[in-house]
């Protein structure tokens, strides 16, 4: 019988995977994004980027001082055996590992202003129950540690449904504009298009969150108002930590629902550089991979 300790272990691992090493997608782009800058003061930005993972790799610390709140994203097979304690384990996890990394204790009670010091209290960690396989008999949480600088300067609003795409696009070059250097650009920025206001943030946030760069999505008009709006933001200079440059979005993520023919949501949701994530998966005998 598969326990909830073996789902803790994995968790907790997952966690440490996901605060000490940046996924290979972002460090590459990290690096085509060094070999294309000529403006010295942003190239000193980024070399001190890596001179950080190199670091944080070596000593087995955390990436950045701000370890974030705690996302975990499930997508879950309805025939694995422990479902009834996934939400409990992952709590567990989350202040074991809050202690063994360590990570900064960041959940704050915004009534009293407490601090319970474990990264835990009321719908903390973020626990959003993505998929169920009805076949499956796996556990897939993907674990996204998000800093608070990155998601303060997240935007939602309502367009005009006649403005359309041309009104998307005005909303996130404006985002970018006013973020200017408080996400820790270079970015990658998620955006969701939908009928209402939490279905249209949802999206642009698993899209900032969740996507590896360089995927563009599956219906191809799409794809192409992902690579324009990036190349719009890369047009307009921001560059690493505000310096200026060439590269001011890694990547930017588009995905839309049907809406209603009175409302156009757009959200805009930015992640850092330090774009960390890590999936593990769990088998219903206890074996888990982790992976980035």
């Amino acid at each position: 019988m598969l326990s909830k300790e073996t789902i803790v272990k994995a968790i907790v691992e997952g966690i440490k995977v996901a605060s000490i090493y940046l996924p290979p997608d972002v460090k590459d782009s990290l690096k085509k994004a060094l070999e294309v800058e000529e403006n010295p003061a942003t190239r000193a930005q980024l070399e001190a980027i890596f001179k950080n993972l190199d670091l944080a790799e070596k000593l087995k610390a955390p990436i950045c001082q701000d370890t974030g709140l705690l996302s975990f994203y499930i997508k879950a097979g309805a025939k694995f055996p422990a479902l009834d304690v996934v939400e409990e384990a992952l709590i567990e996890a989350t202040r074991i590992a809050t202690r063994e990394i360590p990570l900064r204790p960041n959940t704050v009670d915004p009534i009293t202003g407490r601090n319970p010091g474990d990264n835990t209290g009321r719908y903390a960690p973020v626990i959003t129950w993505d998929e169920i396989d009805p076949r499956g008999d796996y556990l897939e949480v993907t674990i996204v540690p998000k800093g608070g600088g990155s998601e303060y300067v997240a935007v939602f609003t309502m367009i005009p449904p006649g403005k359309g795409l041309e009104g998307v696009k005005e909303v996130v070059l404006d985002a970018v504009v006013k973020a200017g250097a408080m996400p820790c650009p270079p970015t990658i920025i998620g955006v969701g298009i939908a009928g209402t206001v939490d279905k249209a943030v949802s999206l642009a946030k698993k899209c900032a969150v969740i996507r590896k760069i360089g995927s563009r999505h599956p219906e191809p008009k799409i794809a192409a108002l992902e690579e324009q709006l990036r190349d719009m933001i890369n047009e307009l200079g921001v560059g690493t930590m505000g310096m200026g440059g060439k590269v001011t979005a890694l990547d930017v993520h588009v995905d839309y629902a049907y809406r209603h023919p009175a409302t156009y949501a757009v959200a805009v949701v930015f992640q850092c550089w330090a774009a960390r994530r890590a999936t593990v998966t769990i088998k219903s005998n206890g074996e888990y991979t982790i992976t980035q």
